[in-house]
């Protein structure tokens, strides 16, 4: 009964992480500009990340692998919201083109001092 549960739990966060993968690729095709593609990346590969190491720490179960997928969570949590940052200050940096629905950009505001 118990492998059975475990199996279910395995096969819930594996469709959680996979179905996080699949919206962000989604968001990347689909969204407007650079700006909106970024929030897509970081939040697939965050979300999509935790749910695919919950599904491998269910289905191992050993001390090792936990101890690893929370090292790896910690650091994917850390790096990639960091790595996203960088990559929106390079676009306003190379002045990339914002979508014509944005409503301000603060950035610009104070880069100009006004």
């Amino acid at each position: 009964m118990i492998y059975i549960i475990n199996d279910l739990l395995t096969l819930f966060f594996l469709l959680i992480g996979l179905g996080f993968m699949l919206i962000g690729a989604i968001g990347i095709v689909r969204l407007p500009d650079t700006y909106h593609r970024l929030h897509a990346a970081s939040k697939c590969a965050t979300l999509g990340l935790a749910g695919m190491l919950f599904a491998a720490v269910f289905n191992i179960g050993t001390l090792a692998v936990v101890t690893k997928a929370v090292v790896t969570l910690v650091f994917a949590c850390v790096a990639v919201p960091v790595g996203s940052h960088i990559l929106a200050k390079a676009a306003l940096l190379d002045r990339a083109p914002m979508w014509t629905g944005t409503l301000d950009n603060e950035w610009l505001k104070r880069r100009r001092g006004k």
